[in-house]
């Protein structure tokens, strides 16, 4: 990783000076070189995405087999999900991961405004996404009985195994959601060590890559709940 020279005339000395700030930041005793560090963080981050990925494929053997053994159960449930809400918060995290990923980029150009700006862009997406889903779906079936499991109560169901399609509804995107409000809080300290202490440059990006990882598994992943959800009516 080679350094790029900037003009810093504009930022206050108390940043300059700062350990934190990404020109005066090294590498933790037990490592070698920044380098190093920097790949072993990178191939942790993957391990955790791996058990991510595990995650989430129990929840979709279990979506195939409960599809395959009640099909009329799976229509009915996903036939009242409207698809123009999945499918604006498809375009949500599509717009949020692009913004993810050109902030790392910003950061190894050490163009800091514009890094900024998209994390606030992925900070204001990952809320955009949380309020259609509590706003357009968990709030208007809730109260409506279509709840998971025991809960639930809708009066017009057809089939007798649709409280099992619920529970697993909102299983599996209740755990997403959680995952985008992680990923959120994540990009928040981000933000604020980057306005705060300038702490991410050409040299120094580790935890901005890492948290541009993090956030495309919740992207994929929400590219396989939406049609696989919504879709299959």
């Amino acid at each position: 990783m080679t350094m790029i020279e900037t003009d810093t005339s504009s930022v206050p000395a108390r940043i300059l000076k700062s350990p934190k700030h990404w020109r005066n930041r090294k590498a933790a005793s037990h490592w070698r070189s920044g380098d190093e560090e920097f790949d072993a963080a990178k191939f942790g981050m993957w391990l955790f995405l791996s058990t991510e990925v595990l995650l989430f494929a129990g929840i979709f053997c279990g979506y195939a087999v409960f599809r395959l053994l009640y099909p009329e159960a799976w229509a009915n449930g996903s036939h009242y999900l409207d698809w123009r809400f999945g499918a604006a918060n498809t375009a949500v995290l599509l717009l949020s991961s692009w913004t993810a990923a050109n902030a790392v980029r910003l950061a190894q150009l050490d163009k800091q405004f514009w890094f900024k700006v998209n994390l606030v862009i992925t900070i204001v997406c990952a809320l955009l996404f949380l309020f259609i889903k509590l706003k357009f779906e968990y709030m208007l079936k809730l109260p409506a009985g279509k709840a998971p499991g025991t809960f639930f109560s809708y009066p017009m169901a057809h089939d007798p195994h649709e409280p099992l399609w619920w529970s697993l509804y909102y299983v599996g995107t209740g755990i997403h959601a959680f995952h985008v409000i992680i990923g959120a809080i994540i990009f928040a300290v981000v933000l604020w060590r980057a306005v705060r202490y300038q702490s991410y440059g050409p040299t120094q990006y580790t935890l901005v890559e890492n948290s541009a990882l993090y956030w495309h598994i919740v992207d994929l992943i929400w590219i396989f709940l939406f049609p696989l959800l919504y879709l299959i009516h």
